[in-house]
């Protein structure tokens, strides 16, 4: 543990990096800068977090805003690709940690130091989300995950060992859910959530209205994007951050957006979580919605194609690597046809695309239409059919034949 003389840490104040403070100082014998990201978690996690670092030992504690970064350079590129994890989850946590690994090391490289620090166990994908971001932008920085040095097993131990050095913390053993909020969503782990049979009680949510209390009146909104990027909502144009607090707010007052999964995380266990991602619910759908009027069958088809590797590749931790950067480029080449406006609707928890429009249009009324037209001859249909059936033809001719 030697040959360490500063240390950069990623610091959120919770109870985890309030001990890994003091613990670096005391088995390493080095300075700890602390690091924060403000990736839109909300000022309340943010008051007095520079006082709270300094107080446990930091020399020093960087608060870097994030935002608008986050949603327009990670969070917006992955909606352009489709990913959504097994199905359901839409990567708010995962999308957030190449943003912040990354503004890490440059803090790293400011300050002189010569090693990185998180406090993600030894269980979960977090660590391998920062470690690889490291690998690539820092490979000659040493890395430091106490969870996986100190013999430190639980919340207790850790509230022992600060009370122990008079450091004072707002946790307590009583706390009952781990979370993770960013602009994009929050999540929730922990509690009888452990339990999959056990329904996630109330106090659970936090970012949305439950579908039950919602508004009896449903509420539209429009949403306008030009080349895959949202640019206004309700016709007011606002930068990517701005867009996306406003859609977390009006779609988190019809309690839309929450998810309860069991997913598969890359260590190879299976963890339950209930996500919130009221504005991203939001988002995905009318940018799908968009897709579906300006893309044809097979760029579709390749597109959904790409948006499953990307869910992987993003949940993995791999956004710098040569395949994030071929899956980017590919979902970008899509996107610039995607010009428009959506108009959703929300009512009880649900989001549903009600109108669209665009420039780029491939629908076209006269072809579609049940009614009389002039423009599509449907004898033509018969052809089309003994081609394209042609190889099934052959295979059962032959299969009479014998």
């Amino acid at each position: 543990m030697q040959n360490v003389k500063k240390i950069v840490l990623a610091y959120s104040g919770g109870l985890d990096t309030s001990a890994i403070i003091p613990w670096l100082k005391e088995n390493y014998g080095a300075e700890v800068v602390a690091f924060a990201a403000d990736v839109g978690q909300g000022d309340e996690e943010l008051e007095g977090l520079h006082d709270k670092a300094i107080a446990s030992g930091a020399s020093e504690c960087y608060i870097v805003d994030l935002k608008e970064e986050f949603v327009r350079d990670y969070i917006f590129p992955t909606v352009t690709t489709g990913a959504v994890y097994e199905g359901e989850y839409l990567l708010g946590t995962s999308m957030a940690r190449p943003v912040i690994a990354k503004a890490q090391v440059e803090i790293a490289r400011k300050v002189g130091a010569d090693a990185l620090c998180h406090g993600c166990t030894g269980k979960g994908n977090d660590q391998v989300r920062f470690e690889s971001t490291f690998a690539a932008l820092a490979p000659d920085l040493r890395v430091i995950a106490p969870w996986r040095e100190w013999d430190m097993v639980s919340r207790e131990d850790l509230l022992d060992y600060l009370a122990s050095r008079d450091i004072k913390t707002s946790a307590s053993a009583t706390k009952i859910y781990s979370r993770d909020a960013n602009a994009w969503h929050i999540s929730h782990e922990g509690g009888e959530l452990e339990d999959p049979w056990q329904q996630p009680s109330k106090q659970v949510w936090t970012m949305t209205t439950d579908p039950e209390d919602a508004p009896d009146k449903a509420e539209y909104i429009q949403l306008s994007f030009e080349q895959g990027k949202l640019v206004k909502v309700n016709d007011t144009a606002l930068s990517p951050y701005q867009a996306l607090v406003k859609l977390n707010t009006l779609a988190g007052a019809h309690g839309v957006g929450r998810i309860d999964i069991v997913e598969n995380r890359l260590v190879g266990m299976k963890s339950r979580g209930c996500y919130e991602t009221p504005g991203g619910t939001v988002l995905m759908k009318a940018y799908k919605a968009l897709e579906t009027m300006v893309l044809d069958k097979a760029a579709i088809k390749y597109r959904e194609q790409l948006g499953l590797e990307f869910s992987h590749v993003m949940y993995d931790g791999r956004w710098f690597t040569a395949l994030n950067d071929a899956l980017l480029a590919g979902a970008a080449s899509f996107a610039q046809k995607v010009t428009g406006d959506i108009v959703v609707k929300l009512y009880k928890g649900q989001a549903t695309v009600t109108q669209r429009r665009s420039v780029n249009s491939l629908y076209s009324e006269d072809f579609a239409t049940f009614g009389a037209d002039d423009v599509y001859d449907q004898k033509h249909a018969e052809g089309f059919i003994r081609l394209f059936s042609l190889s099934s033809r052959i295979e059962a001719l032959k299969a009479q034949s014998k």
